[in-house]
């Protein structure tokens, strides 16, 4: 530009396109949560973990259980096991899953586990407040791998000993003995849990099965260029897709043996490539509802970066 001192190298470079970090900190900056804005400022920005805890306790309650929407789909204040398991991915992310808190998040889940010992998804207190439509309350629901797995799993890895875990343990070595038709979401549940839980031997032959189970029934998308050639599992939304990097969030997981470099290098490509233009992530399950869908995308938009960078993919 004349007069302006600006040199066309200057210019050139004031228009390069940003990273995709760079879109998604804006991003997280328009549209995230408080607790959502700390995460991605400790996993990117070199923020510290007690911002986190802060933010993270406001959906704490007194029976020590968490609540008050902290998991999207669930509304209202009452603490459930959903929202509970929640929380601990994100003190799990920042290195705090020990101490007083977790002994009190224990008791919560002892407190609402059923006569099995394990979790149910739902549990009843949710009655009265708005819930996803694709999540039913009944009166007496039945322990779920898909709660309990990635709970117990996490607590493993992180070396937690207490009452709770015992019985819980024996459900879902039971339940994932068991599967034979699944859809994702249980796999992914059963999956966190061999990833952490201590038996080794057990879980790598026990994850060896399901990848042949998830391959065989056609619960990845092992090209997204042929999406019709992978069917959605009943009930879920129209694109509700996964991948394996859904599976595999990171390179040390027992389900990145069920896939092959290729796979899942196809895998991470469409991972970076569907970054909207907005900077953030989607989300592809139903939004039945306006706030959820805006919550939820800062979160699907920090694990994305959070897997891509796993895999030493370049983010910025």
């Amino acid at each position: 530009m004349a007069g302006s001192g600006t040199s066309p190298e200057t210019v050139r470079t004031s228009r390069a396109p940003l990273t995709p970090l760079a879109r998604a900190e804006r991003f997280v900056w328009l549209t995230a949560r408080v607790l959502e804005q700390r995460r991605f400022t400790y996993h990117f920005l070199g923020g510290g973990a007690d911002p986190v805890e802060t933010a993270l306790a406001a959906y704490q309650n007194a029976d020590g259980g968490y609540g008050h929407a902290l998991e999207p789909d669930l509304r209202g204040p009452v603490s459930q096991p959903l929202h509970t398991a929640h929380a601990l991915r994100v003190l799990d992310s920042v290195g705090r899953v020990s101490g007083r808190r977790t002994e009190r998040i224990c008791g919560y889940l002892t407190s609402v586990s059923t006569q099995d010992g394990a979790l149910p998804a739902l549990h009843p207190s949710a009655r009265g407040y708005p819930v996803a439509p694709f999540v039913r309350i009944v009166d007496d629901p039945p322990s779920e791998l898909l709660a309990t797995g990635p709970v117990l799993g996490l607590l493993h890895r992180n070396q937690v000993w207490h009452a709770w875990l015992f019985r819980a343990t024996d459900f879902c070595w039971a339940a994932v003995d068991a599967l034979e038709k699944s859809h994702p979401y249980e796999i992914e549940a059963a999956i966190a849990f061999l990833d952490g839980v201590p038996d080794r031997a057990r879980a790598e032959a026990a994850a060896d099965r399901l990848g042949r189970l998830v391959r065989e029934q056609r619960l990845a998308v092992l090209d997204p260029d042929r999406l019709g050639d992978f069917p959605v599992a009943p009930g879920y939304a129209p694109a509700e897709h996964h991948f394996p990097h859904d599976y595999a969030r990171v390179p040390g997981s027992l389900a990145r043996r069920w896939f092959t470099d290729e796979e899942m290098a196809r895998s991470l490509d469409h991972l970076a490539a569907v970054q909207r233009e907005d900077g953030g992530w989607p989300i592809h399950w139903s939004e039945w509802a306006p706030g959820t869908a805006l919550e939820w995308r800062p979160i699907v938009t920090i694990e994305a970066l959070r897997t891509l960078r796993a895999y030493g993919r370049a983010i910025g």
